[in-house]
């Protein structure tokens, strides 16, 4: 009997995967095999011996403890690509609303409540329309740092809006570039990027060396008006610098998915409380894919999507298998094998 630990809220469609036959399932499990989660942060107690896989539902793992998993052989599963679509339309839901003043005509129409004259409001909505005045997006360059499955779906809808795209992405896998339009234009640096682009969304992990990557010196190669977006993490940009620019006019807007204590009250930056994967579809996407890949593991040795273990593609087998993980220290695995000779 498998038993799998689940944290959070997990779609159902999800624990559909699990065979009612050979595995418990459930928040309450005790020394389980298994840990399936989204964004509770598991801290080391939870770690326990009889573990051998967590499953982030969602992309992000920076609420696994990877590196105390890796020195335990606990492999870490997340799911890249499940909530991309989600994430694809938020983006362009903030590219439109920072091209068309929607906000401010969403307000400046509820403050009108009070006028009961349909003649009176009417004359009033024409008069002062201009305000909100905005542009379109086709014709416009986006540029898009980070060239994976999040940022191709992007790139592919911006062509069919009409935009130009340009894209910078040093880690660009065989398979993301296979993915990614062929009328995207790679830039080889980040200021040209930037110095080209009427908009510039962020889709990259928040590893070390991305970490501030958005500065004050990088943002000095916008030329005014531009727009930059953040749907990847708060930490790539600082965001000291971003307000400074949204102060000085050198950005005309900024739209993340983070609320900010930085940004609070400043009117330029818009920011929402982390929607890009909230919606119904995403989290049935991400749990179906975790949760396949702690039952493919644990019944058959495959590792999948894994951000700390390689891959291993396996065949289902009717016997036994036996999966070694070890230090490499030399020695170690004839050691092992020796061990298990003598044990038949």
């Amino acid at each position: 009997m498998y038993r799998v630990r689940t944290f959070n809220k997990i779609a159902p469609k999800g624990l559909e995967r699990f065979p009612d036959h050979g595995f418990e399932v459930g928040s309450a499990v005790g020394d389980p095999h298994a840990i399936l989660l989204r964004s509770h942060k598991l801290s080391d107690d939870e770690l326990s011996r009889s573990l051998a896989a967590v499953a982030r539902a969602g992309i992000g793992v920076n609420n696994v403890p990877v590196d105390l998993c890796s020195e335990r052989g606990i492999v870490v599963f997340n799911t890249p690509g499940a909530n991309a679509n989600s994430v694809k339309e938020l983006v362009l839901a903030a590219l439109l609303l920072t091209s068309r003043d929607v906000l401010g005509g969403f307000d400046y129409v509820r403050s009108l409540e009070t006028v009961t004259d349909d003649a009176q409001l009417h004359r009033l909505v024409e008069a002062e329309k201009s305000r909100f005045k905005g542009h379109e997006v086709a014709g416009r360059t986006l540029g898009i740092v980070g060239l994976g499955a999040i940022g191709s779906l992007v790139a592919r809808s911006a062509l069919n809006l009409g935009m130009d795209v340009l894209g910078y992405d040093p880690a660009l896998s065989v398979d993301a570039a296979w993915r990614l339009p062929s009328q995207v234009k790679r830039m080889e640096n980040l200021p040209t990027l930037f110095a080209r682009s009427d908009y510039v969304t962020l889709h990259i992990p928040a590893l070390t060396e991305n970490l501030g990557l958005v500065d004050a010196d990088l943002l000095r190669n916008l030329h005014p008006k531009s727009v930059l977006l953040n749907f990847a993490r708060q930490e790539v940009v600082d965001e000291a610098a971003i307000k400074d620019a949204l102060v000085d006019g050198t950005l005309a807007a900024y739209f993340a998915d983070f609320p900010s204590t930085v940004l609070a009250g400043e009117p330029k930056a818009h920011t929402t409380p982390h929607l890009g994967a909230s919606t119904a579809e995403a989290e049935e996407n991400c749990a179906v894919m975790a949760a396949d890949q702690i039952r493919q593991f644990l019944l058959y040795g495959i590792i999948d999507n894994s951000v700390n273990f390689p891959s291993v593609a396996l065949d289902p087998a009717g016997g036994y298998r036996v999966g070694i993980t070890n230090a490499n220290v030399a020695g170690m695995l004839g050691q092992i094998m020796s061990t298990l000779a003598d044990a038949e």
